[in-house]
């Protein structure tokens, strides 16, 4: 039970990371080539 369980957590570790750092990254990305003229 234990092993399951923390397989578990520890994939959810993973995608809690790497969607905190999508929502972080992805507004930045969109104001900066909002912000700056594509050549």
């Amino acid at each position: 039970m234990y092993g399951v369980f923390g397989g578990y957590t520890r994939w959810a570790v993973v995608f809690l990371i790497i969607f905190v750092l999508f929502i972080l990254l992805v507004p930045y990305s969109v104001t900066t080539c909002t912000t700056t003229p594509v050549a």
